[in-house]
Formats: structure tokens, sequence, C-alpha cells
């Protein structure tokens, strides 16, 4: 795949970059081991100065930066910009709490004791240049997440970009830079994912973060055991969305759409199967349907526009053959299911039901706005279908029964579970999932720790 800017809203190659040779990036992997070495032992304090930086310097290029990764990635551009506002909220929020987060921790006197220790200290200590391997979907916040607890605890990051957000990834660089960050904190490597394997073997790259697919988590995971490296992979993601009895069912049916439709649908997160309770299924659908129908889609730019087109031709492709499967399967198109006519890589807001095992949407990420409904008769049936996926990410559920909330917090294969509400990653709280969908957390206290060395430090008497 060439490293190249594609407007998916008409297909047009805008820019097309050649990746680095092999002598520049010898020399920026050089330069990520040496300014670790010095960029380490710099104050929490410091690195929070310019974290705070690169955030109020985000904010300021809101504007520009939206209608880059809108004309990259396609998403409205009015989500691109509130794309930038939470990378810039959550540099503001590793800058106040890294240091908290990362303070040297003092077991229980009894345990030091028992020990025959006078004191025992338990340090997180940053481990060096970690590779990051990003998607396009979030082309900001999913490196913005891995960037600014990575840089807080005293690490350098190496970023391999996904190949069609070009100009996104080299922003990310440049702002960094701009803040005051050492050069070779942050660099940015224009490469091909032929490249990874290589870069992963070197003993100067310490360990990796992975957002993508299951193929690239898989080859990582692979090259980063055999090496015994550190990795963090968040993947794919088919979420479950429960809707029982007791939900407000207007206010159910509101998130819903906007929970498989952010993003174009093309998200980790969005909701995707919506499992509803047989009492409300009805009532349930016709306002879900109706939802997507009313859907806004159109030119990403445009401030009214809801739904954009996909990332990719290749990515339209593929949803289009889990519809056609699901159809051909006997499932129900409830609206949307076909492709429009004209310029760009467009798929309607789309609804299906009538979806058995058989059908490869039941078993694979419908990477659109693409939805599939099931129908279940009690909690039992409505946890059965949910953790009948080989995906494990968030989760949605919609009751006013607590005893309902925590038979389901109990029993959800997956790494969140959000009741009446859509599932959202925030800084203060641990992301990332179960099964196929990875393993390791980012965000919160847990994230900036992955890529720490967690010291005992042990005096004597």
């Amino acid at each position: 795949m060439p490293i190249a800017t594609v407007n998916p809203a008409n297909g047009e190659t805008l820019k097309t970059y050649e990746p680095m040779d092999e002598d520049e990036l010898e020399r920026r992997l050089e330069l990520a081991e040496a300014t670790f070495r010095t960029y380490r032992t710099t104050s929490f304090a410091e690195r929070a100065r310019l974290l705070v930086k690169a955030a109020e310097l985000l904010d300021g290029d809101q504007e520009e930066i939206g209608r880059v990764v809108t004309t990259e990635m396609g998403k409205p551009v009015r989500q691109a910009r509130a794309e930038a506002a939470k990378c810039a909220k959550a540099m503001r929020w590793y800058a106040e709490h890294a240091e908290r987060l990362l303070a040297d921790e003092e077991p229980a006197e009894a345990d030091v004791r028992d020990s025959g220790a006078s004191r025992v200290r338990v340090r997180y200590r940053p481990l060096g240049p970690v590779l990051a391997v990003m998607p396009w979907n979030f082309p900001l916040w999913q490196v913005v997440r891995f960037a600014a607890p990575a840089l807080m605890a005293g690490n350098t990051g190496l970023l391999k970009h996904a190949s069609n957000v070009p100009r996104t990834a080299l922003y990310l660089e440049d702002l960094f830079h701009r803040a005051g960050f050492p050069e070779g904190c942050f660099q940015t490597l224009l490469i091909g994912s032929g490249a990874v394997d290589d870069i992963l073997r070197d003993e100067r790259v310490k360990a990796a973060t992975l957002t993508g697919s299951e193929p690239a988590g898989r080859a990582v995971a692979s090259t980063a055991g055999e090496m015994i490296k550190k990795t963090v992979l968040e993947l794919g993601g088919s979420d479950p969305y429960i809707v029982m009895p007791s939900a407000d069912l207007d206010r159910a049916a509101e998130v819903a759409v906007t929970a498989r439709v952010q993003n174009n649908g093309q998200s980790c997160i969005a909701a995707k199967r919506f499992i509803v309770h047989t009492d409300v299924y009805d009532a349930f659908t016709e306002k879900f349907v109706a939802g997507m129908r009313a859907l806004k889609v159109g030119d990403p730019l445009a401030e009214d526009t809801e739904v954009g087109p996909l990332a990719s031709e290749r990515g339209r492709a593929d949803l289009e053959e889990l519809v056609d499967d699901a159809r051909h399967g006997g499932a129900r198109v409830l609206c949307g299911g076909e492709r429009p006519d004209g310029p760009g890589w467009y798929y309607p807001p789309t609804v299906l039901s009538g979806i058995t095992r058989e059908m490869r949407v039941h078993r694979e990420e419908a990477f659109g706005p693409v939805a599939t409904l099931y129908r279940a008769d009690d909690v039992d049936e409505a946890v059965l279908i949910a953790n009948d996926s080989a995906f494990g990410l968030s989760s949605n559920v919609w009751t006013r029964d607590e005893t309902e909330v925590e038979r389901f917090a109990r029993d959800l294969e997956a790494g969140s579970v959000y009741v009446n509400g859509m599932t959202a990653s925030h800084p203060a709280f641990p992301f990332g999932g179960v099964k196929r969908s990875g393993y390791g957390r980012e965000l919160s206290g847990h994230g900036i720790r992955e890529f720490c060395n967690i010291t005992t430090v042990w005096q004597g008497a």
C-alpha cells in the first residue's frame, strides 16, 4: 500500500510520500535511543510543561488539523475537531496526574521487616524507545493516548502510522517538536508495514503498542514474543448493545444510532450487535431504524454531515461482502444495504435482522455503518448472545434494574461495561479488551505503567 493522502470523498490522490530509506531509519532509531538517555532524567514538572504546551498548540490547530484528518480518512469534520480537542484534554490530564501515578510505592511495614530490610520502595522507571503501530480511524487520538503517557513516563516514541494518513502522522511529530520536546522524543517513521518487523527486532526498541487488525496484532505479538519484548494490543471489536424492558427506549434508540455510526461506523468500540429483549424488540427496532434512516450522509467537510465516506475502497468492498452474505443467508435488510451511485467510498447506514450464527457478519467485525439486530427472551439469552463472539472490547447495557446491572457487569466478556450510555474512552479510565480484542490496557494509571520497568528497591539495615 503506498504512503499517500487519498481523499475518500472522491478517490483523488492528493499527495504520495516516499518511504524512508535505511539510512534515515537508522538515524532516527539512533536518535531515539540517544535522546532517551537524557530525557529519562528530566523532571515530571518539565515533561508536564512540554505536554501542556503541546495541548495548547493542538487547541490552536484544531480547525486546520481537523480538515487534514477529514481529507485523509473521511470522518465528518466536526468529529475531527472533537478528536483534536479530546487529545488536548488527555495531554493535560497526564501532565497533571503522571507524577502521582508513577510515585514510588512503599509496601506495608510488616512486610518490609519480614524481608529483613530497613526500607523497600517500588519505583516506576521508563523502558526506552517504544514503537507505536497505529491505525487510521482515529489518527490523532490513537497516537496521543499512547504518546501522552509514554512521554510523561520518560520514554521516547517511534510512530509507524497507517499509510493513508501521512499528513496527520507528520503533523504529530511537528506538534511535539514545536512544543519544545527534545529532538528524538517523538518521531514519525514514514515506512510501509513490511518494515515493522525489523524495527521491532532492533535491540534499541524496547517495547511496542499496536492498535489495528487481528493479523497485524498477531504479527507484532509473534515477533515481540520471539524478542521477549513487552507489547500492548488493542485489536478489533464487535461490541454488544443490550436493551432490556426497563430501559428508556427513546434514549436507548437515540444513543444506539450514534453508537453505531460514530466515525462513519469505523470504530472498534462502536456498538455493532444490538441485542434487544423480546418485550421491547419491536418498539426499539422501529425507533432505531427510523433514526438510522434519518442520518445525513454526504461531504465530510460539510458541517451538517453526520456520516461521511468509508476510509478506503477496500473497506467498503469488505463491508458490502458481509451485508451480501447475510442477505443471501436470509437476513432482512431493514434500511440501507445498497451502495450509492457517484464518487467516493460511501455506504448507507444499514440495519440487518434475522442474523444467524452461520452468517459472516455474526462472526466478523463490520467496520462501517452496519448494525445487526438480535432478539433475546431473557437476561440469560442476552448474555449468551453477547458473549458469542471472538471479540471482547467493550459492551453497552440499557436497564434500570440494578440486579441486571450487576449480572451484566459480572458476566459480559469485555474490557468495559457501559450502563445506560455509549462506550467512550476517557484518560482517567483503563481501556482495552479480552479474547481477540487484545491484551494490556491504555489510559489511566494502568496505561502509563504498561511501559515502565517496575523496580523493587530493597535496602538493608
